[in-house]
This record gives C-alpha cells, sequence and structure tokens, in this order.
C-alpha cells in the first residue's frame, strides 16, 4: 500500500519499526499494543520469526485494567518472563503510540525489572 495512502497513525508505526530494524542488531525487540481497555506486550526474535515472551492485562496474573498501574504491572512481568528465556538486551517497539502514560509505564516497569533498552 502507498505510505500516502496511510492514515498518520500508521505512517508513525511503519517509521519507528524502519528506525528499529537499523538499530536492533539482533536484539529481540519488546512490541507494545494499547487499546481502550488493556495492554499488551511481547518479546518477539523477528530473525527466527517467533515470540519469546508475552504478557497482557487479560491474563489471570495480572490485574485487569487500563491505567498506568496495570501497564506498569505487565511491564514488570514482560521483564521477568524474558529473564526467564535469558532474553536481557531488547529494542522497544512503542507500535507508533507516543512515548507518553501507559507504554512510558511499561516501560519504565521492564527497565526496573531488568531488561535492558
Amino acid at each position: 500500500m502507498a505510505l500516502s495512502r496511510l492514515d498518520p497513525t500508521q505512517r508513525r508505526a511503519l517509521r519507528v519499526r524502519h528506525r528499529l530494524k537499523q538499530v536492533a542488531g539482533g536484539r529481540p525487540r519488546l512490541s507494545v499494543h494499547r487499546s481502550a481497555k488493556h495492554i499488551y506486550a511481547q518479546v518477539i526474535d523477528d530473525a527466527r520469526g517467533v515470540t519469546l515472551a508475552h504478557a497482557s492485562t487479560l491474563e489471570e496474573t495480572a490485574e485487569k485494567g487500563a491505567d498506568k498501574a496495570a501497564a506498569a504491572r505487565v511491564g514488570a512481568l514482560i521483564a521477568k518472563r524474558a529473564l526467564d528465556k535469558g532474553v536481557k538486551d531488547v529494542v522497544f517497539d512503542r507500535g507508533g503510540y507516543l512515548y507518553h502514560g501507559r507504554v512510558k509505564a511499561l516501560a519504565d516497569a521492564a527497565r526496573e525489572a531488568g531488561l535492558n533498552f
């Protein structure tokens, strides 16, 4: 699809992903998706095309909600699961979302839990 036909959010997402490919250096990416009710995170190895770890507010272990506290819990959970798989260094893929609010809370919690990005 032509870039001019995409809406601004899709353009920003493609631009972010393109920049990530340039700086990734073979590291897995921590991909974030947020909706009005939930927030989701995945650690993806693009070289092999597999998801190494995932977490969301839909799980029983994470409390439900769409606020910053719920995003922080998901960030800590995804970091714990990634570290259990042996992944310490990742590239943060904010997926076109602005680095603010829930996305920032998830990233800060993942950093505090031990992920490097």
